[in-house]
């Protein structure tokens, strides 16, 4: 998080409203539609319900607080504005306040297709419609209190977590893979990789095999981790503090695996 970003993030007004431009409006229009058809019959029942909730318009970019009258219904979580890029202690601290943090900013058209900042077509389109998911929602802000809780290094290891799960995790449902995690659900080339390519590692999710995966941002994830539904999410939630930091004790002694980097290219 200390990478630096040239997007500057927007400011509200006195009331609560973001002024976007025509350009900004269009490119969240364009983005929302690509990324619609992209996840048909790829994105998990309750990412779809989700988004049939927060009813986002398509013609711009929505306003924070028309989503948050849904989220704070649903499951009392908001979103609140913030810079571009902001620190571990206050992304677990929001997270632990039942409130994601959004850069109020949109890519600009020359990195349609990716950017490694998240935008806010990632973080309203990717996650929010999950944050309206009460087993979702609850492990996000039992995430960010692990996170207050973990020194500088332990975070490392939780970040890990985080990644594999809210960004990129994966169902193995009946009726087929599914996505669940807000990176591969807001990019169109991650979502046909991560569902569809043969010669990616899915494994089933066990907490030490996470924290002990490297990853990089910049790149087609070569591994992913799967549940068999978002609620298994209670399953990790439910692991005490001293339970984490305990796992990530054996996964300093058992040192990460090999990394499994496939390309260079996103």
């Amino acid at each position: 998080m200390g990478k630096g970003t040239k997007y500057v993030s927007k400011i509200m007004d006195e009331q609560g409203h973001i002024h976007w431009t025509e350009q900004e409006n269009q490119v969240w229009h364009d983005l929302v539609k690509r990324q619609l058809a992209c996840i048909k019959n790829k994105a998990c029942d309750e990412f779809i319900h989700g988004l049939k909730l927060l009813g986002l318009p398509s013609d711009r970019v929505p306003q924070l607080y028309e989503v948050n009258e849904v989220l704070t219904k649903a499951t009392g979580w908001q979103c609140v504005p913030v810079n571009a890029l902001i620190g571990f202690e206050e992304f677990f601290t929001l997270l632990s306040e039942k409130k994601f943090p959004v850069a109020t900013f949109i890519r600009t058209r020359e990195e349609f297709d990716y950017l490694q900042e998240p935008d806010i077509f990632h973080e309203i389109f990717g996650h929010c419609p999950l944050l309206t998911n009460s087993d979702f929602a609850d492990y996000t802000q039992a995430y960010g209190k692990m996170g207050l809780a973990a020194t500088k290094e332990q975070r490392i290891y939780l970040a890990r977590l985080y990644w594999f799960t809210v960004e990129f995790g994966l169902l193995d449902t009946p009726q087929g893979l599914r996505i669940y995690g807000g990176g591969i659900l807001s990019s169109p080339l991650e979502t046909e990789h991560a569902v569809n390519d043969k010669d990616v590692d899915r494994k089933a999710l066990q907490v030490l095999d996470v924290l002990r995966t490297p990853y990089r941002i910049d790149i087609m994830q070569p591994v992913y981790y799967m549940l068999n539904k978002v609620s298994d999410l209670k399953t990790v939630r439910k692991l005490s503090v001293e339970d984490i930091m305990a796992l990530i004790e054996q996964a300093k002694k058992l040192g990460l695996f090999p990394k499994q980097y496939a390309t260079d290219n996103h």
